[in-house]
């Protein structure tokens, strides 16, 4: 008996958590957080979206975290900072868990953690640059040039993605998971906190980046505080992301985040996320960038037109337009006579060739 074996084996896996990295794109239209100075200040939403940021980190040592303006005419990194891209590029290549992915930590308060305290400094100064170099000009926009802010969310995710595959098979710890070839080497997601609507000749640039986070399964969540948002919605259902809408109660802005926005892509799986009732599909016409919901359609590259364009010849891929018949009545069909139904004994019958009445057994 001594020779049996009686121990229970277990396969020794080792498993490794999938970094998470969000990147927040806020909204810094001068007008329209003016408007909102009064319930929500600018200064207390960064309060706010810091407080998010490190919950996020605080989740795991591998989340990571980036921060973008979206401002009225550019796209302006605010975390990292521009000036320590390169430091941050040869940190996370020697040390690929490093937490947040961002500037190297510097000497702050006791009573905070460095990073916290390092992703807070460095988010200030950068706003502060931005509004220091906001122009008179800049004043009078209400819209938001969001496209380039999310083209920059997407190229950062790519990378850090890329960087983090090389890093992954250039490692000489194997990982004895059964799913790790499956798994994605990063978990992306993208924040909006909009404050303000998107231009409409934005709408083909905006829908790209819409369809290219879709393909790579980067959910994009919309913190709407006020605007009809109508791009954002289709961006949130396309890639099956969350899209709040905050307008009657700016002031819970931290709620709104850490209730609703908090879990990423994986743990949304195991939970039940606020959803909107309607979604607004209207698309921006190719032609004056208007929103419309009714308008002429190109059957071959989809260009949506408001009007019908000069020789109806669309303007995208030069394809003639044929209209058919568009304008012309559409053909009406009779209606079907009834049969006139009169009173026989008492009883409702219909009218039949015969004036007698139906016999009945003596």
């Amino acid at each position: 008996m001594d020779a049996v074996d009686q121990s229970e084996h277990y396969e020794v896996a080792t498993t490794e958590e999938t970094p998470s990295l969000l990147s927040i794109i806020i909204d810094t239209n001068p007008r329209a957080w003016s408007a909102l100075s009064s319930t929500l200040p600018l200064s207390s939403a960064l309060a706010n979206l810091l407080v998010f940021a490190n919950a996020h980190l605080a989740f795991a040592n591998t989340n990571q975290i980036s921060v973008i303006a979206a401002h009225v005419d550019r796209a302006v990194w605010l975390y990292p900072s521009p000036d320590a891209a390169a430091q941050r590029q040869r940190a996370a290549a020697a040390q690929p868990d490093a937490v947040g992915g961002g500037d190297a930590p510097s000497s702050g308060s006791a009573n905070k953690y460095p990073q916290f305290a390092q992703i807070e400094s460095t988010v200030l100064s950068s706003m502060q640059k931005l509004i220091a170099s906001t122009t008179e000009a800049d004043l009078q926009t209400t819209t938001t040039k969001l496209s380039g802010a999310l083209t920059l969310a997407l190229c950062h995710l790519n990378k850090a993605s890329q960087s983090l595959s090389t890093a992954s098979a250039s490692s000489s710890v194997p990982v004895a998971t059964a799913n790790a070839s499956t798994r994605p080497p990063l978990k992306g997601r993208i924040l909006v906190l909009s404050v303000s609507d998107s231009e409409p000749t934005q709408y083909i640039p905006i829908m790209n980046a819409v369809f290219a986070a879709s393909h790579a399964q980067i959910a994009i969540d919309t913190l709407s505080l006020s605007g009809e948002q109508t791009f954002l919605q289709q961006a949130c259902y396309n890639t099956n992301g969350t899209f709040l809408s905050a307008a009657a109660h700016p002031q819970g802005l931290l709620m709104y985040l850490m209730f609703g926005l908090i879990a990423d892509t994986e743990a949304r799986e195991s939970l039940v996320s606020p959803t909107t009732d309607t979604v607004d599909f209207r698309a921006a016409c190719f032609c004056h960038g208007r929103v419309v919901d009714q308008g002429f359609v190109c059957s071959i590259c989809l260009s949506i037109f408001c009007e019908l364009p000069d020789d109806a010849e669309c303007l995208t891929c030069g394809t003639k337009l044929a209209l058919g018949n568009y304008g012309a009545k559409p053909a009406v069909i009779p209606r079907k006579k009834k049969k006139k139904k009169r009173i026989v004994n008492g009883t409702g019958r219909e009218e039949t060739g015969s004036a007698a009445g139906t016999p009945r057994p003596g």
